[in-house]
This record gives structure tokens, C-alpha cells and sequence, in this order.
């Protein structure tokens, strides 16, 4: 692990304090010092200054350095990922907008407008929790004639809420 390797400094980029700090924090808690999670790394904000740390340089160290925390946490605390926001979620899938399937075959909109309120209303709260394999196994109406989403739009998609909903 490199936490004390220089960084490149450019024009405006991450308080190089801010960052100095941190990587001071991981190189103790690596070292078997007080400890620091992946996820508290995950989560830390930086000010953009003048004369700051290259952002993409920073970021790369600190995804090695997240790799490394999680391969020395216990078992249990390994495998999580992190966690999708619930509220970007939501704004996701609520500003997703489908082609119409024109003359072609189509999943029918009230179906599939009706699963993705279920899938918000789950993220709120207000319903029990859509799981990415309820996504996976749901299937809609077709439709010809009638009012309906390119199902291959929909398909692309619901793979992608099923990834989002696993984190």
C-alpha cells in the first residue's frame, strides 16, 4: 500500500491537508492502529481548492486503499457492499423515460409504470422492499395496438435497477 506516495498537485483539486489527514488515518489503521472502515473512506468529502491534489490521482489511492481495508476487515464486514442511495435511486427511476414501441410488439406502460411505483414505493418505505430478484422474475403484459414500452429499453433497464438494488 503506497498512503505515503506524492501526489501531483494541479490548479484546483482536493485540500491537500484534508487528504494528508486521511491517508495519515489509513496508514495507522494499516499498520494496526486505531481503526478506519472502507466505508468512512468511501464517504469522506474533500474541499477543492487552489493548489490542491490531482482528484483522479486521490481517487485511484483511495480505491486501493478501500481494496485494502476490506481484504483486513473481519469476515463478516467483507462482503458488503456499498450501499445505493435510496433517494438517487428513486429520482433514477422516477426521470427514466421508455421509447414507445411504435407498431412494433410492447411492454404494456400501465404495467410496467405500476412495478416501477412498487419498486419506489419500497425504496420510501411505504411498501415492502423490491429485491433485485423481483426485478429480475418480473414480467409485464404485451401489447400490439395499444399503448407500449420497447421492451428492449425496459429489459436494459430493469439489468441495470437489478444491479443498483443488489448494492
Amino acid at each position: 500500500m503506497r498512503t505515503g506516495a506524492r501526489l501531483p498537485v494541479g490548479l484546483r483539486g482536493y485540500d491537500r491537508d484534508q487528504v494528508d489527514a486521511l491517508l495519515e488515518r489509513i496508514s495507522q489503521a494499516l499498520a494496526g492502529g486505531p481503526p478506519i472502515s472502507a466505508d468512512e473512506v468511501r464517504e469522506t468529502r474533500f474541499d477543492i481548492v487552489l493548489r490542491g491534489y490531482d482528484n483522479r490521482a486521490v481517487d485511484e489511492l483511495l480505491r486501493e486503499c478501500i481494496r485494502e481495508l476490506q481484504a483486513r476487515a473481519p469476515i463478516w464486514e467483507r462482503s458488503r457492499r456499498p450501499r445505493a442511495q435510496p433517494a438517487w435511486l428513486i429520482n433514477w427511476i422516477q426521470n427514466t423515460r421508455f421509447s414507445g414501441a411504435g407498431l412494433r410488439t410492447g411492454y404494456d406502460v400501465r404495467d410496467v409504470d405500476a412495478f416501477l411505483a412498487r419498486v419506489v414505493a419500497g425504496l420510501r418505505g411505504a411498501a415492502p422492499p423490491v429485491t433485485a430478484r423481483d426485478v429480475r422474475e418480473s414480467a409485464f403484459r404485451v401489447v400490439l395496438l395499444g399503448p407500449g414500452y420497447d421492451e428492449q429499453e425496459v429489459d436494459r433497464f430493469l439489468v441495470q435497477l437489478a444491479g443498483a438494488l443488489e448494492r
